[in-house]
């Protein structure tokens, strides 16, 4: 995966909101905590986060909050993720070859980090969706990128964003255990054991 990637996920998800604008963001996703604004303002929060710790290297540096507003516009709220996804691509093409930042779930290489930020954004997308009432289903090659970066151990005989769903907790996949604690694999494909964490 890589800034590509990232900005055509960033393209999709905004899409679908941006189709949803005319509906209640301060409406509750059922099952959350969360209001459709605040889980699109979270997304944004994600990705700045991610070109942060990129940038940062190999150890986590907290030294500011990071927020963006769940009150904006719903416009507004949409566009963010558009420019913060450009930050993450432009950090990801960007980094030197063999550059690693820290993730609270390994070492992340520039293919992590744009996983993660893809993975972010079609979640907490497909959350809002459910907040909207309105379907989201993102194309199958996004899918599969990103259910094969960050869970490379998912099945491979079914459907890409069903399993994705799946490997996030959000959804059960027929003859698969529902997944409770679920994480990443963000470090470089090559430093994946074969076990499914």
């Amino acid at each position: 995966m890589d800034a590509k990637t990232v900005l055509q996920t960033a393209d999709e998800c905004r899409a679908f909101l941006e189709s949803g604008l005319g509906r209640d963001w301060e409406k509750g996703i059922p099952g959350m905590e969360w209001t459709v604004a605040q889980a699109v303002a979270h997304i944004s929060d994600t990705l700045l986060w991610y070109a942060t710790d990129f940038a940062a290297g190999q150890r986590e540096l907290s030294t500011m909050d990071l927020r963006v507003r769940p009150e904006s516009p719903p416009a507004d709220l949409a566009a963010t993720l558009g420019t913060f996804a450009t930050v993450v691509a432009r950090v990801v093409q960007g980094a030197p070859a063999g550059a690693r930042g820290w993730h609270p779930y390994g070492m992340a290489d520039a293919s992590g980090f744009a996983g993660m930020s893809c993975d972010e954004m079609l979640m907490h997308t497909y959350d809002a969706s459910l907040g909207l009432e309105l379907p989201f289903t993102p194309s199958a090659g996004l899918s599969e990128a990103t259910l094969r970066r960050l869970f490379p151990w998912a099945p491979h005989d079914t459907d890409p964003w069903r399993t994705l769903l799946w490997a996030n907790g959000r959804a059960d996949l027929p003859g698969h255990p529902r997944q409770r604690e679920w994480r990443w694999h963000c470090a470089p494909l090559e430093e994946w054991d074969g076990a499914a964490p």
